[in-house]
C-alpha cells in the first residue's frame, strides 16, 4: 500500500492508493480536481475541511455529501489502517467514532453534530476555510508510507496448489457417482477404494503409494468423508469433494484450486473488498444501498471466486489473535454476501433462517452465522433462542472455538450505532486495542448506552439484555463492564455518579431492525 501525496499551491494531501484498484482513490483527490476549477471562478479556497472516516460509513458519506453541497473541498483521511492516526485523532477529538470533521483546525464533530449546526455558526466556519491558510495546528495526516499502516494486497494473486490438476482429472474420470449406503443415496461420491483404483490404473502407481497419495490429498483438503469424521481408507468408506458438499453454503460449486492462503490474510482480503464494494454502491447521501447493483458487480464476482478458497484453509494452528480476526472479517463479509444471495430478512422469522442457514465452508468444515458467533467466538455458548450450544462435544470446530467468550467482539460484528468503529477489517496484530476501540464508539452514541442522571436510569441496547451472561451476568456486573470500557467523557462521569449513588435504573432499549436496501 503507497501514499501519494498530490499538491496542490503549498499544501499536500495524502491518500491511499492500491495499484490494483486504481478507480478507487480517496475522496481527497477528486476534491482535489473539484476544488483547482472552482478556484479559477471563485477564487482561491486558502483552508482545508478534513474528514476522518472509513470505507463503507454511511455517517461519513452523509457527512462528505454534505460539505460537497456548500462548495467545499474535503480531504478525506481513511484512518481504518493507521493505528498511531487513530490514536491522534481520539486525542485530538476524544471520540472514538467516525466520521470526525475539521474546519482547518476547528473540531465540528460527527456527522450529527454537522446536520444539526446552527447555519450561521456554518457559514462562519465556511467562510474562514475559505478566507484563512491552514493553521499549524490542522489535524495531522498520513505522511510517507506510515510504519504503522495495514498493508493490504489489492489484488488476489492464485499460485495453483500442486494436487489441483490431479483433482481435475480425477474428477472427470467418471468413477465419482452415486452410492447407496443403507436407504441413503449419496450423490457425487466415491470410495476410499476407488481412489487407489483410479491411482493405481491411471497413474501407474503401486497400491501402498497410492493410498498414501488418497490420504494426502484429503489432509489438504479437496474431500471429505460422507459420514463421520475419519482419515482416509482403502474401503467401501464413501467420500465427497468439498466442492460437492450438499450443504448451501454459499462458497462451494467450485474447486478451490489455490494453494491454501494465510487464514488472517485471506480473511483481510475479503473484508476490504466488499467493504468496497459495498461503499461503491452506497448512495450519495449514505443512507441507501443498492444491492441489486451490488450482485451484478464484476467486483461480487471476484469476492466469490476469493470466498471459494475458503474450503482449504487452514484453522488448527490458529492462534486466539488470528481466530478473532479472521472470523469476525469473515462473519462481516458473510452477511453481505448472504444478503444479495438469500436477500435481506425482513421479519422474525426470515431473521432466523438467515442467521442459522447463511453459512461458508471454512477449513472442511460448515460455519453459519451463529456457528461463528456464539460457537467460535462466544467459546460455544447457547445463542438468542438457541436450545442447544453450537457444536456438540464430538463436533470437530469445537476445536476451533475459544476457550472462553470475548464480550468484544458484539460490537464488532456489526455497527448498530449513528456512528461506526474507526476500524473496518481487523487484525490479529492489533486485534485487542482494535475490539476495544470498537466498544468505545458504540458506547459514545446514545443508541447504544444512554444515560440520564436526573432521572438515575442507564438505557441500553438490547445487545446488553441479549447477551448479558457475557458481561458478568447481573445489572451491577453490566454497568461496571460497560463503565471500564468507555472513554472519558461527561457520560462516563455521570455513570460514576449514580454507580456510586447506589440507586440506578437499568432499562433496554427496542433494536431497529431496519434495512437500509434501496428496494
Amino acid at each position: 500500500m503507497l501514499w501519494k501525496p498530490t499538491r496542490l499551491s503549498d499544501r499536500t494531501c495524502y491518500f491511499r492508493f492500491s495499484n490494483a484498484e486504481e478507480d478507487l482513490y480517496l475522496q481527497c483527490s477528486r476534491n482535489i480536481h473539484a476544488l483547482n476549477s472552482m478556484a479559477q471562478t471563485e477564487g482561491s479556497i486558502k483552508g482545508r475541511v478534513t474528514v476522518y472516516s472509513v470505507i463503507g460509513c454511511p455517517h461519513c458519506l452523509q457527512a462528505k455529501s454534505t460539505l460537497k453541497e456548500l462548495g467545499l473541498p474535503v480531504c478525506d483521511v481513511d484512518i481504518n489502517p493507521h493505528a498511531a492516526l487513530r490514536d491522534e485523532v481520539k486525542k485530538l477529538t476524544g471520540r472514538s467514532t467516525v466520521p470526525q470533521i475539521f474546519f482547518n483546525n476547528v473540531h465540528v464533530g460527527g456527522n450529527d453534530d454537522l446536520q444539526k449546526m446552527a447555519p450561521e455558526e456554518l457559514q462562519r466556519l465556511v467562510q474562514m476555510v475559505r478566507e484563512q491558510p491552514i493553521p499549524a495546528d490542522a489535524p495531522p495526516l498520513p505522511v510517507g508510507n506510515s510504519s504503522d499502516a495495514t498493508e493490504e494486497s489489492g489484488e488476489f494473486m492464485c499460485e495453483r496448489d500442486a494436487f489441483a490438476d490431479l483433482v481435475e482429472e480425477f474428477k472427470s474420470s467418471g468413477v465419482i457417482g452415486s452410492h447407496r449406503k443403507g436407504l441413503r443415496v449419496c450423490k457425487n461420491s466415491f470410495t476410499g477404494t476407488e481412489l487407489v483404483d483410479w491411482l493405481q490404473t491411471e497413474k501407474g502407481m503401486d497400491r501402498p503409494k497410492a493410498r498414501e497419495l488418497g490420504q494426502g490429498i484429503m489432509e489438504r483438503k479437496y474431500f471429505n468423508a460422507v459420514a463421520g469424521k475419519g482419515g482416509f481408507e482403502e474401503s467401501s468408506t464413501l467420500f465427497r469433494l468439498l466442492e460437492h458438499d450438499p450443504n448451501a453454503a454459499l462458497n462451494t460449486g467450485e474447486m478451490a484450486a489455490c494453494s491454501p492462503l494465510k487464514a488472517s490474510e485471506l480473511s483481510e482480503i475479503l473484508r476490504n473488498l466488499i467493504l468496497k464494494l459495498y461503499a461503491d454502491h452506497l448512495s450519495s447521501d449514505g443512507k441507501f444501498v443498492d444491492y441489486k447493483a451490488m450482485s451484478q458487480s464484476p467486483f461480487f464476482e471476484q469476492y466469490c471466486e476469493l470466498a471459494v478458497q475458503l474450503q482449504r484453509v487452514e484453522l488448527g494452528s490458529l492462534s486466539r489473535e488470528e481466530k478473532l480476526a479472521f472470523f469476525i472479517n469473515v462473519y462481516n463479509a458473510l452477511v453481505i454476501h448472504g444478503n444479495l444471495r438469500m436477500g435481506i430478512p425482513k421479519n422474525m422469522w426470515q431473521r432466523y433462517r438467515f442467521f442459522n442457514y447463511a453459512s461458508y465452508l471454512i477449513g472442511g468444515e460448515v460455519f453459519t452465522l451463529q456457528d461463528i458467533e456464539n460457537g467460535v467466538l462466544r467459546g460455544n455458548r447457547k445463542g438468542v433462542a438457541q436450545i442447544l450450544k453450537p457444536f456438540s462435544k464430538s463436533d470437530p470446530r469445537l476445536q476451533v472455538a475459544l476457550p472462553d467468550p470475548e464480550p468484544l467482539i458484539h460490537f464488532a460484528l456489526n455497527c448498530g450505532a449513528k456512528g461506526c468503529p474507526p476500524i473496518k477489517t481487523y487484525t490479529p496484530q492489533g486485534i485487542d486495542s482494535q475490539l476495544r476501540s470498537a466498544a468505545e464508539a458504540f458506547l459514545e452514541n446514545d443508541d447504544g448506552c444512554l444515560v440520564d442522571p436526573v432521572k438515575g436510569e442507564v438505557k441500553l441496547s438490547q445487545i446488553f439484555k441479549w447477551y448479558k451472561v457475557d458481561f458478568g451476568g447481573t445489572d451491577e456486573k453490566l454497568l461496571n463492564w460497560i463503565l471500564k470500557h468507555m472513554s472519558d467523557s461527561p457520560k462516563k462521569v455521570n455513570l460514576q455518579n449514580l454507580l456510586s449513588s447506589g440507586s440506578i435504573k437499568v432499562s433496554f432499549m427496542p433494536y431497529d431492525w431496519s434495512t437500509n436496501s434501496k428496494d
